[in-house]
């Protein structure tokens, strides 16, 4: 008897090399790729969230490292003295060198206060509005142009607040302003001199202008996400617009408002061409909210490139921006806090 392909008591034959052999690269390296996903996503999980740790981490570690020679020297008075002067070069602190930085610090947090305090209402407003008053065909081009206005260089704007905003301040908006201020110990900062443009008010205004679109594209995404339901149940309880928002729409995304405003007082905290073009460098607190000041981030743009040569200039420029970087890690802790203590699950309606 013959069997198939054969003579009958043959052994059959052996298949090729090639066809029980190991599978193709391409499909080796997707099972390889499957069997290890999880573990690969936790390892790009960990790798993100421990990178920018470390690059904050090693940026403070190198300011501090570049600022410890004068550290000890320049002491307490860097924080609350009102004298820079650089005097001789050298580490020494020759005759006449003394660095107080508070003027400098005292004139980033005025500014950023300021850019806050009238960037957050309009901000709010216009995203309310752009969700909430006006139609799609208007909203969508005005929420576009608003994402445009957050890319534009700060150079471009700084140009246009030092070349036509500044001074348009300052000869239509800052007399009208300080003649209607009584001379009271609070208010006396609002009256004369109103300067030319240059100052602490006009840098304020263009960084609410400059941060304007981060808090108001960020609020708007978030009011857009606020569910129908809750805001119509209060309608139909008799609730005013005004109260449904105050009610429902603002409590219900407070943190990430929190969290948006954080985003705009860091970008107004580290800000530094714009106000080194409006806010006019000096190194004093301005004795009318008109006046010429400076920030950390300006003061270190004007005057590095002009103590490069002076080891001991170069380090407390180094220890002023860990100073700056200390106010902004502070800044952002405070908001972590507020928004731990303030944050609610479910449906605000009524809470306090």
């Amino acid at each position: 008897m013959t069997a198939v392909g054969g003579v009958a008591g043959d052994i059959p034959a052996t298949p090729h090399a090639e066809s029980v052999g190991k599978p193709p690269l391409p499909k080796r390296v997707t099972d390889f790729a499957r069997r290890n996903e999880e573990r690969g996503w936790r390892s790009v999980a960990w790798v993100a969230v421990i990178l920018p740790l470390a690059a904050l981490v090693f940026a403070i570690t190198v300011l501090a490292v570049k600022a410890a020679p004068v550290i000890g020297h320049n002491g307490w008075y860097f924080l609350y003295g009102r004298t820079w002067t650089y005097g001789n070069q050298g580490y020494g602190g020759g005759p006449g060198a003394r660095f107080g930085a508070w003027a400098i610090i005292w004139g980033t947090i005025a500014s950023s206060v300021i850019a806050i305090l009238i960037a957050l209402p309009l901000s709010i407003g216009a995203a309310f509005a752009l969700t909430e008053r006006m139609p799609t065909w208007i909203s969508r081009p005005l929420g576009f142009t608003i994402e445009i206005l957050a890319g534009i260089p700060s150079v471009v704007i700084g140009l246009w607040g030092i070349l036509a905003f500044a001074p348009w301040l300052a000869k239509n908006v800052y007399p009208h302003i300080a003649s209607v201020m009584p001379d009271v110990p609070v208010l006396r900062y609002f009256r004369s001199p109103t300067g030319s443009g240059e100052g602490l008010l006009s840098a304020g205004i263009v960084l609410a202008l400059m941060i304007v679109p981060i808090i108001t594209s960020t609020t708007r995404d978030l009011f857009t996400q606020v569910p129908p339901l809750p805001k119509e149940g209060a309608s139909a309880l008799g609730m005013t617009d005004w109260e449904v928002a105050n009610k429902v729409t603002l409590p219900w995304v407070r943190s990430g408002i929190i969290g948006a405003t954080v985003l705009g007082l860091g970008r107004a905290l580290g800000e530094t061409i714009a106000i080194a073009m409006i806010g006019g460098a000096a190194l004093r607190i301005p004795s009318t909210i008109y006046l010429p000041f400076t920030t950390i981030a300006a003061t270190i743009l004007t005057q590095l490139d002009g103590q490069l040569a002076n080891p001991q200039g170069v380090a407390t420029l180094a220890e002023l921006a860990l100073v700056l970087a200390v106010i902004s890690v502070a800044v952002n802790l405070v908001a972590r806090l507020i928004v731990s203590r303030t944050g609610r699950v479910g449906a605000p309606v009524g809470g306090a």
